[in-house]
């Protein structure tokens, strides 16, 4: 297996709810750290959203490995973000049987 070429600096930003005073929450990203990555494009598409047609990009970014449940290890659910650009995180797989790299399959949502 080639090494993962880590030439980017992507923050991994997580959910966090914050009581809103009236029994309820809101919720806003956090950064949760920045790592190295290999960000390899896929193919594209065109899906239907709430008003418009957005156009969603799938990625594959491979980040260093780290021990299940670790707040630096990603998960589905959470994003990446770098600069303006966001890259939802839709699944997490251990890219080699010793788990030395991740490979997220992330999706970037431009609207037209």
């Amino acid at each position: 297996m080639k090494a993962p070429h880590l030439n980017r600096a992507l923050v991994l930003e997580g959910v966090v709810r914050t009581p809103d005073g009236a029994g309820g929450f809101t919720e806003a990203w956090a950064a949760l750290g920045t790592l190295w990555a290999e960000v390899l494009p896929g193919s594209g598409s065109d899906t239907l959203g709430e008003e418009r047609m957005l156009s969603a990009v799938p990625y594959r970014v491979t980040v260093r490995g780290g021990p299940v449940g670790a707040g630096s290890r990603p998960r589905a659910g959470q994003r990446f973000r770098e600069g303006l650009r966001l890259f939802l995180i839709q699944a997490v797989a251990e890219r080699d049987p010793q788990g030395r790299y991740l490979t997220c399959f992330v999706r970037e949502e431009v609207p037209k």
